[in-house]
């Protein structure tokens, strides 16, 4: 601790480069301002006379200690600083810093990168083949498949990440391994999903169609159908259950696969009603002969 110039009072030392010319951002404990100082060639320096600035001089106390660049290494004293913060100031400042050095650290951004990234190419992929397929005429908004229950789920799945990374921080990072599982599942549903929309050409469509077009609805049968009767729905089976291994979330895990499951156990009836419908015997025979895609649904 050193006495400012101008009659300040206390102040902390901050050690400088020699030679130094950086505008370094300091402030004063007692009073909570701010400082930019550019310092000469000492060991260390106190506190100028305070100025203000108005940009930061409302930011809370705690945000100085993250101000000074860490290319000078300054050792700063944090016990000193909260010996004069708040009650609630020393609350944020606990919750910043666990933010700080637990929610980003570099298994946790990774796994949240390959996150975003498989939801922004898996939606935007959507929107773009079926732009390609059916023109841009007949393609909406809602061919990005995002619905108020889907972003829910999404946000759902996020809010238990960030706890188990708070709690059990050491889980995300000691089984990596599940997190990489993950990611081969979400590749590999993104190609399932892809595949069957180019194969099926323009007798894939987002909604089930009710009524039969005899030009463009045809009975797929070959490539990736040949395997399974829905591999489109058997993709994104694949690919949600992976987006949350891929993030360690166990909770989330079963519930995307109850959620999802139960969605596809009601569609694919509904959908295959109107298929015998259009198609006759020829689709029961088909549909005797491949499996749904979706474990236990027939």
């Amino acid at each position: 601790m050193a006495t400012g110039r101008g009659g300040v009072g206390p102040g902390i030392i901050l050690p400088v480069p020699d030679g130094g010319n950086f505008p370094v951002p300091v402030l004063d404990p007692r009073r909570g301002t701010y400082h930019r100082l550019r310092p000469p060639a000492l060991t260390g320096i106190g506190f100028p006379r305070p100025r203000k600035l108005p940009a930061l001089a409302k930011l809370p106390l705690i945000h100085a200690t993250f101000l000074i660049p860490d290319t000078f290494n300054f050792p700063f004293q944090i016990s000193i600083l909260l010996d004069r913060l708040h009650r609630r100031q020393r609350l944020i400042f606990f919750i910043y810093l666990a933010t700080m050095t637990e929610f980003f650290n570099y298994t946790t951004c990774r796994q949240l990168l390959q996150m975003f990234l498989a939801i922004i190419f898996f939606h935007i992929s959507e929107y773009i083949l079926a732009i390609a397929i059916h023109g841009r005429s007949n393609v909406s908004c809602r061919s990005l498949l995002i619905s108020k229950n889907y972003l829910l789920a999404m946000i759902c799945s996020l809010l238990e990440y960030f706890l188990e990374v708070y709690f059990f921080s050491g889980l995300k990072e000691q089984y990596w391994w599940i997190s990489d599982f993950g990611l081969v599942m979400v590749v590999i549903g993104e190609i399932i999903r892809k595949t069957a929309i180019l194969t099926a050409g323009q007798a894939f469509t987002h909604l089930i169609k009710t009524y039969h077009d005899e030009e463009h609805h045809k009975l797929v049968t070959h490539g990736v159908y040949r395997f399974v009767r829905h591999p489109g729905y058997c993709g994104f089976f694949i690919w949600s259950i992976g987006t949350q291994i891929m993030l360690c979330n166990p909770i989330s895990t079963i519930a995307f696969a109850i959620i999802v499951w139960n969605f596809f156990a009601k569609r694919i009836p509904y959908e295959e009603y109107f298929l015998r419908q259009f198609f006759g015997s020829e689709y029961d025979e088909y549909a005797s002969q491949v499996p749904s895609g979706i474990p236990f649904v027939e």
